[in-house]
């Protein structure tokens, strides 16, 4: 009798990354550009006038925590292995 595990496709030892592991990346990422791109614009017309908006909940509080949360994504996408 043929043992079944070796009927399996093996993965190429050589390669470190799974192709799960860049799809964990490529969330990460998409997670890291969506933080940026909610810290940018909004800026004031003038240097003589101040405008509040540079500091809204978006800016200060939401965008930071995506950008560091998909670096987390981004680290768990590295170290996982399957």
């Amino acid at each position: 009798m043929a043992n079944t595990e070796n009927n399996l496709p093996q993965e190429n030892p050589n390669m470190p990354l799974t192709k799960r592991n860049y799809i964990i990346l490529a969330i990460g990422f998409a997670i890291v550009l969506v933080g940026f791109l909610l810290m940018m614009g909004g800026g004031s017309h003038s240097a003589t006038e101040f405008d509040e908006s540079i500091f809204s909940f978006r800016r200060i509080t939401l965008a930071p925590i995506l950008v560091v949360g998909g670096f987390v994504v981004e680290i768990y996408g590295i170290l996982k292995r399957f």
